[in-house]
């Protein structure tokens, strides 16, 4: 577990997702919003990844997701001029859009993968990965 410099520790990164169901007459502009947005926001180096996706089988779904290094750096960015722009696009959805802030506290890669598939991993034992 990290620690801030005041001393108090951090729960671990953060990951905010936002899914959203865009007219398709608007996407091209809310598109270029959240391009610019994600553009400004990959250099803040609180900030270790920054990323736009479309569904592939739903032509009005876009997804904005963001990780953050602390919960207090997110936050930060919530009240930032670029999230201002993230909220003027989430007014065009069609519906209330799915939104999520996760705090992460591990993380794993492929190795998972390599060591379950060969150490044949159970239910029951996957908790000790």
């Amino acid at each position: 577990m990290s620690q801030r410099k005041d001393g108090n520790k951090c729960m671990g990164k953060v990951r905010s997702t936002i899914r959203m169901l865009i007219p398709l007459k608007k996407q091209r502009e809310a598109l270029e919003i959240l391009g610019a947005v994600i553009s400004q926001v990959e250099y803040d180096p609180s900030c270790i990844t920054s990323r736009l996706y479309r569904d592939v089988n739903e032509a009005r779904a876009v997804m904005i997701e963001e990780l953050w290094t602390s919960e207090e750096d997110m936050l930060c960015h919530l009240q930032s001029d670029a999230y201002h722009r993230v909220l003027l696009v989430i007014e065009m959805a069609e519906e209330t859009p799915e939104i999520r802030f996760d705090t992460i506290m591990r993380s794993r890669g492929f190795e998972t993968i390599e060591n379950v598939r060969k150490n044949r991993i159970t239910p029951a034992s996957a908790g000790r990965l």
